[in-house]
């Protein structure tokens, strides 16, 4: 249907096209053939006799050759469609669209300059047709290859605009998280406005908490998590003695905490993270949330938390605070309980634990002597105190 469509076009130009020049030839037929009837007016579009045979025959012949050579064109027609139809095949969606703009904007260029030269004499009417051929190629030939940069050139508003919506969306994200947070600590238990101290399980197995609790050195609340509570029973009931006796201490500790502190109110808190397996990590997420200082002695835990943001009060650092001072030359009564790892040295200890390594108090172990003090060096373990026998 569509070859017959496109065949009776073609033998309509042509026929057209014949008639044209048909009525071009007429002057030179009525030049050659000077009769009468030929010259007769007939009264239609100011045609006479010679005309009107000229259109005719020129229609004809025209139509004649457009329905004879329609086929051989139509294939060529058909031929040179399969040929664009591959060439677009081949190129990207994004080339197509780049060489249309650049086409487009070629030929409006090409229109605005060939008007300005078209008032030239004889050229004048050809320079709009070449302008529109060199700009179209150029503007289809520059879009192409300059694609990407365009891209980013016209593609920097859109990713503003992402970037500012992804911004936005991930405050929300982040306030409806800290709202959340918020409102699963307050129903654990947890209020807003206290100051929190939270009690990690070596600090409670250790139990010199309870006897700072009782001097009013700790200020605000204690907050003991279920999850710690749960990591005591797990050590108290572990088939291992000493864990045993461990996990009993701790547990005993936290009895007399809540039973006979005076000075610190103390609530237990029923949240836990499922997501995070590790005590001490619950912990730090916890004190992040509620504001709360952890209280420990574990060098690990105090490095960790103090990395993300949360205070530690560490137990170790306060009894190292409070230790007695010692001046090189101030006498002390030591028993020396072991020899040192140098040769001749022995060992004594003060009540609060702090060593005393004695020069040549070997040949004193078990004995009650005299010493002065010479040295003292504080480590990350504590303090150590070297000394030797008075004389």
């Amino acid at each position: 249907m569509l070859d017959k469509v496109l065949r009776f076009f073609i033998t309509f130009f042509l026929a057209a096209a014949g008639a044209a020049l048909g009525h071009l030839a007429w002057p030179l037929l009525t030049e050659y053939i000077s009769t009468e009837v030929l010259s007769t007016d007939l009264g239609i579009f100011q045609l006479t006799a010679a005309g009107l045979v000229c259109l005719l025959v020129g229609a004809l012949a025209g139509a004649a050759v457009g329905f004879f050579c329609s086929p051989f064109l139509l294939r060529q027609l058909r031929r040179f469609t399969v040929w664009v139809e591959q060439q677009f095949n081949k190129m990207p969606l994004h080339d197509v669209i780049a060489g249309t703009v650049g086409l487009a904007i070629g030929l409006i260029i090409a229109n605005l300059l060939g008007y300005s030269f078209a008032k030239i004499p004889v050229i004048g009417d050809y320079i709009p047709v070449i302008f529109s051929i060199v700009l179209g190629y150029l503007g289809i030939y520059i879009t192409i290859k300059k694609r990407q940069e365009l891209e980013g050139m016209f593609d920097f508003f859109p990713r503003l605009l992402k970037e500012l919506a992804k911004n936005r969306e991930a405050k929300q994200a982040r306030a409806q998280e800290q709202a959340e947070s918020q409102a699963d600590t307050a129903g654990a238990g947890v209020s807003a406005g206290k100051e929190y101290k939270l009690l990690d399980t070596s600090v409670i197995i250790d139990g010199r908490i309870a006897d700072i609790c009782e001097t009013g050195f700790i200020e605000g609340t204690l907050l003991i998590p279920v999850f710690v509570l749960e990591e005591l029973q797990h050590i108290a009931d572990s088939a291992d003695q000493l864990k045993r006796v461990r996990g009993r201490r701790g547990l005993d500790i936290l009895a007399k905490i809540r039973g006979e502190s005076k000075k610190l109110a103390v609530e237990v808190i029923s949240k836990d993270y499922e997501d995070i397996v590790e005590v001490d990590s619950k912990l730090v997420r916890l004190g992040q949330e509620v504001g709360g200082k952890i209280i420990t002695n574990d060098f690990n835990l105090n490095k960790v938390a103090q990395l993300r943001g949360v205070e530690v009060l560490n137990i170790n650092e306060l009894a190292n605070a409070v230790k007695p001072v010692v001046i090189p030359g101030e006498d002390m009564q030591v028993t020396i309980v072991k020899a040192g790892k140098e040769p001749g040295q022995g060992v004594a200890y003060l009540d609060d634990g702090t060593m005393i390594v004695v020069e040549n108090g070997y040949h004193h172990i078990g004995e009650d002597i005299a010493v002065e003090v010479t040295s003292a060096l504080q480590t990350a373990a504590g303090r150590m105190i070297f000394s030797k026998p008075k004389r």
